[in-house]
């Protein structure tokens, strides 16, 4: 039996999107922890361009949204609020099989300005796969009240990424997002997020499992991560990876079926 597309999870979600009717330039995935006001940051760029429907396979709603920015048409993913990528539930797998695996052109994490130490564990993870990582800081303006000062600068050197303030509820600092998004997204600006590093022991373990990686996936992952994933125990991703190897192969096949079509047209 032949290779066959996958009906459900990350495959069909794909499809879908390249089926969609408005062209994307970009797809940007937009994460974040609950109540970090990251539908607000949804709804205020893409206004009424957007509707939800289920991950396939799976009871998780998702929105996509679309906006147009430096004559470009960008389309947005509102990814599922999770406080991590462990795969530990429904939600989470989503959120990490669409950043790690649906290759966006870029990830905005939202965070909540006044707990912002717990919602950068979420930015971490995110930036552990993936370079093309944004932190979108919201509700300045709540933390300013409870007279909380953010060096965003700081942090912005500190976690190696592009850091974005804003009261989405009032669009403030929106536009700004949009530029950066624009730089991220196609090239204009290479974020160098921070690599984050563990004891001697966990640290010779990644290095034995990733050069076993580096061999398997060819560089199509981020082997550190694949790495870190299969030292915590996450089974999952082995049955992902396979799914999005074999979703390539079927691309090989149909575009070597194309291209043989148009040698016979032309004899």
């Amino acid at each position: 039996m032949g290779l066959t597309a996958q009906s459900t999870g990350i495959n069909a979600f794909l499809e879908e999107l390249k089926q969609s009717s408005v062209k994307a330039d970009a797809v940007i995935a937009l994460a974040g922890n609950p109540n970090t006001g990251k539908s607000t940051v949804f709804n205020g760029l893409t206004g009424l361009n957007q509707h939800t429907g289920n991950w396939p396979g799976k009871t998780v709603i998702l929105a996509k949204g679309n906006y147009q920015h430096q004559r470009k048409n960008i389309t947005l993913v509102d990814l599922p609020g999770t406080y991590s990528l462990l795969a530990n539930s429904a939600d989470e797998q989503v959120a990490r099989d669409f950043i790690c695996f649906g290759n966006p052109d870029a990830v905005v994490v939202v965070a909540d300005a006044t707990c912002l130490e717990r919602n950068l564990n979420l930015s971490l993870q995110v930036m552990e796969i993936t370079p093309r990582t944004i932190l979108c800081v919201n509700l300045i303006d709540e933390a300013r009240r409870k007279k909380m000062e953010i060096d965003l600068a700081k942090l912005e050197a500190i976690l190696g990424i592009p850091v974005v303030p804003a009261v989405a509820r009032e669009k403030v600092g929106l536009k700004q997002l949009k530029d950066v998004i624009d730089k991220v997204a196609f090239g204009k600006k290479w974020p160098q997020p921070k690599s984050m590093e563990y004891s001697e022991t966990i640290e010779a373990a990644l290095a034995e499992i990733q050069r076993e990686v580096d061999h398997l996936l060819q560089g199509k992952f981020n082997s550190r991560w694949v790495a870190l994933r299969l030292l915590d125990g996450d089974n999952s991703i082995i049955t992902e990876i396979f799914h999005y190897l074999q979703r390539l192969e079927i691309k090989k096949q149909e575009y070597y079926q194309e291209k043989v079509k148009v040698v016979e047209c032309c004899e």
